[in-house]
């Protein structure tokens, strides 16, 4: 077993280098530009929306109250008619960048340490670069993708996006592992 505690350099140093990766696959490479195509109308769809003063938060419309309704002629003549949305409403202006950065940085820290909690229970100092990359690695790729494709299976999201998120959780786990075997204490 290995301290939590003797890993903080490997947890800090890995999650400052995914914090660098993502910036740059998300900033300088075309790889997400296109996940969430520009909605037909656009001007006229915002416009009918802004009067209602939507409030920021997830929605579901058509939205049942209750079981009963759910099963209703009428709620199934709503969803038939359309549209269905999922929609997610963000606060009116700029993206919050200074606080959504640092809160990825701290979900980025909040995954090194349970990689390092994972692989520190299992494996001793002085353990085999390998040994330490597996675990970290496979720990890290859960906490950086697999919970991203219940979006896909369950609210529609399109599996092109999914599976790119997804790949991009293997490079920050690959990542994250490399760190953690080359940071590695000694026996």
């Amino acid at each position: 077993m290995t301290e939590l505690f003797s890993l903080w350099l490997p947890i800090l140093v890995s999650a400052l280098a995914v914090f660098f990766v993502c910036s740059i696959i998300y900033m300088a490479l075309p790889w997400h530009r296109n996940d969430y195509p520009k909605l037909p109308d656009e001007a006229r769809v915002m416009d009918a929306l802004r009067p209602l003063a939507i409030p920021p938060g997830d929605y579901s419309v058509p939205r049942f109250s209750n079981w009963e309704e759910l099963m209703s002629p009428e709620y199934m003549d709503t969803l038939n008619r359309g549209p269905v949305l999922i929609l997610t409403v963000l606060p009116n202006g700029p993206a919050a960048m200074a606080r959504n950065l640092s809160l990825s940085f701290v979900y980025n820290i909040v995954v090194a340490i349970s990689a390092a909690y994972v692989a520190g229970s299992a494996l001793p100092p002085g353990a085999p670069s390998l040994s330490v990359w597996e675990f970290v690695g496979i720990t890290a790729f859960i906490g950086y993708a697999l919970a991203l494709w219940q979006m896909s299976i369950w609210f529609q999201r399109a599996w092109k996006t999914t599976l790119k998120t997804t790949l991009d959780g293997l490079i920050y786990a690959a990542v994250t592992a490399a760190i953690f075997a080359w940071l590695w204490p000694a026996a």
